[in-house]
């Protein structure tokens, strides 16, 4: 193998060429409009354009991205995970070009990349028919995975409007539509086990993972190996991953994931990829997964045993979403993004690069590696609290709080974490004297051109936005130099502030990117001293949350229409996730401005609701 094309994008992308440079392996990526100045593009030794920016146009279309492996001389592909990964069609199409594929055999992938079908082989078949009595059920899609075409009904009547959500969802993220239904059990650990499989027969069952950690059933902290499992049952799903793997003929890498409750393990799904999670399988096996799975490609054999697991490992998914706006993803520019040394960052950004809206708002996983479960959790919430996080919103907040979480720390969570915990964990915590800092830093800035020196009375004021809420502070400039109340200024300049506030001295270093200002680990946005009167909305305006397609209209919704609080009038697509938007009050639909199949950017009015007196 010389030559390897990978058909994906972002941080796995990134991740799967630093393996092959490594190898010496020479490196082909595809990437569609959206993506041609993203980093996978830029780093790559050679990028081939799919012309648009849908993922059903670029990174979905299989025969495109052949021929691009082709066109470019690469002799190999990696579906790194998402989009085409688990297409036995895609697979198949690589080895008719005479490709190597890096990936499980087409017929493996068949076997169990459709859910349905490996419920059927390994576990309880999907429901059929459903009645009040199967409540509650968890509609699922059949193909990929990440939480997309995913919903949780409770209600019967619910069931309809479930299915069709998760259908186009799926479709639009997997470019397949097939969704079913299964129970869904409550508050049960998401545990999982990394398999790797060769030609010559040999399987390994490299640990577990546990994933219980949730959110939307998408895995945002994941860690190795699963704590708190007897050994009977770890070696239990270990066995029953390897008999997955054998019953398939399998090969390469994958993983098979259970749901345990009550000790007992009851199988979910096997991925036919690599996952998400898969580097803190690495680190407590000191391994290489992407080197593993080309060597397997490339027909070597793997030694009889794994090798053991040492330390203990914990991965948190950094995503750009906004807590304070229902979690919506959001866009811009990352203008810079630096982590401590000792722990692995995975990313598929740069310092300078934009966040679109096209495709998934993870910004990147940090993973910590320690000799026990503790430490790993320390470092890793240290690091993360520690990072030069400049850009758009994060849930950064929500993964140290979360790893910090005694029911996390003493290893008794399980996916309702989330249910009973997210409140609390996003009750906002802000610093009291960022926005003064701001303000001091600006006024220095301001001070070298005079203005007011020879006022030296006269109060002043900034005003700022931080998370959904306005801030206005005050402060003096006099001979002695600037001064607020309650606070010792120790030192004021364009980038660092230092404050003392009851004989205790803090520092802010501070970032201004035009009205974007970061203080420490706090996002700021300068706002005007007087308000603008034509930024004023209407009561009852709907805004789009951030920027997307709107890709469904609630039926008969027209202008005069009646509506209720809370009820769903439309829909938008943003990163491959529906977001739904209801009406704010009861009242009646007094203007539509949403099209279906418009893009619109975030803060257009999309829909005004009168409501009744």
């Amino acid at each position: 193998m010389t030559s390897l094309l990978v058909a994906n994008r972002g941080e796995i992308a990134c991740r799967i060429f630093r393996t092959c440079r490594e190898w010496g392996i020479r490196t082909v990526a595809v990437h569609s409009d959206a993506d041609e100045n993203a980093l996978h593009a830029r780093v790559a030794d050679t990028a081939v354009r799919l012309p648009g920016a849908a993922p059903s146009a670029t990174y979905l279309d299989g025969d495109l991205i052949v021929k691009a492996a082709v066109a470019s001389g690469a002799d190999a592909v990696h579906p790194g995970y998402g989009f085409l990964s688990e297409n036995a069609d895609f697979a198949r199409a690589v080895l008719d070009a005479g490709l190597v594929w890096i990936g499980p055999p087409p017929e493996a992938i068949e076997a169990m990349a459709s859910k349905t079908r490996a419920k059927r082989m390994m576990g309880p078949a999907p429901l059929g028919e459903v009645t009040e009595t199967d409540l509650p059920v968890l509609v699922k899609a059949a193909a990929g995975g990440g939480g997309r075409g995913m919903r949780v009904v409770r209600r019967l009547e619910e069931l309809t409007a479930a299915l069709e959500s998760a259908r186009t969802e799926a479709a639009s993220a997997f470019g397949d539509g097939e969704v079913f239904v299964e129970p869904y059990v409550e508050n049960g650990r998401h545990v999982e086990v990394q398999i790797l499989a060769d030609t010559h027969g040999t399987v390994w069952a490299l640990g577990t993972r546990d994933c219980s950690l949730q959110r939307r059933h998408q895995k945002v902290i994941e860690e190795a190996p699963a704590p708190g499992l007897s050994a009977g049952l770890a070696q239990e799903l270990r066995a029953l991953s390897v008999r997955a793997a054998r019953a398939v003929d399998y090969v390469g890498a994958g993983t098979v994931e259970f749901l345990v409750a009550d000790g007992k393990p009851h199988f979910l799904e096997m991925n036919t990829r690599l996952q998400v999670e898969h580097p803190v399988t690495e680190a407590v096996h000191g391994i290489d997964l992407v080197a593993l799975q080309i060597q397997v490609a490339e027909g070597h054999a793997l030694e009889a045993e794994p090798p053991r697991a040492r330390g203990h490992a914990v991965e948190a998914r950094l995503y750009a979403e906004d807590p304070a706006q229902d979690w919506a993803p959001q866009t811009g520019t990352l203008h810079r993004f630096a982590v401590p040394e000792g722990v692995r960052l995975d990313t598929g950004f740069a310092d300078g690069d934009d966040i679109g809206v096209h495709y998934d708002p993870m910004l990147a996983k940090l993973v910590a590696h320690a000799p026990t479960r503790a430490g790993a959790i320390r470092k890793l919430a240290g690091a993360l609290e520690r990072a030069t996080l400049h850009g758009p919103v994060t849930n950064r907040d929500l993964l140290v709080r979360s790893l910090r979480h005694e029911e996390f720390t003493s290893a008794e969570m399980d996916t309702g974490f989330y249910d009973r915990h997210l409140t609390d964990l996003t009750e906002p915590a802000p610093d009291p004297h960022a926005p003064l800092a701001a303000a001091l830093s600006d006024a220095h800035g301001r001070s070298r051109f005079g203005g007011w020196r020879n006022v030296p009375s006269q109060p002043q004021a900034r005003r700022y936005a931080r998370a959904g809420e306005e801030i206005e502070v005050h402060y003096r400039h006099t001979r002695e130099g600037l001064v607020a109340d309650g606070v010792r200024v120790v030192h004021a300049d364009a980038r660092l502030v230092v404050l003392e506030v009851d004989g205790v001295r803090r520092k802010f270093d501070v970032a201004r990117y035009g009205d974007e200002i970061h203080v420490n680990a706090t996002r700021l946005t300068a706002l005007p001293r007087f308000p603008d009167p034509a930024a004023q909305h209407t009561p009852g305006s709907l805004l789009a949350p951030m920027p997307g397609t709107v890709v469904r209209v609630a039926d008969g919704l027209t202008v005069g229409a009646a509506v209720r609080a809370g009820e769903p009038l439309l829909w938008l697509e943003a990163m491959k996730m529906q977001h739904k938007i209801a009406a704010p009050v009861s009242g009646t639909l007094s203007a539509l401005h949403a099209v279906l199949g418009r893009q619109v950017e975030v803060g257009a009015l999309l829909a005004v609701v009168e409501e009744d007196q």
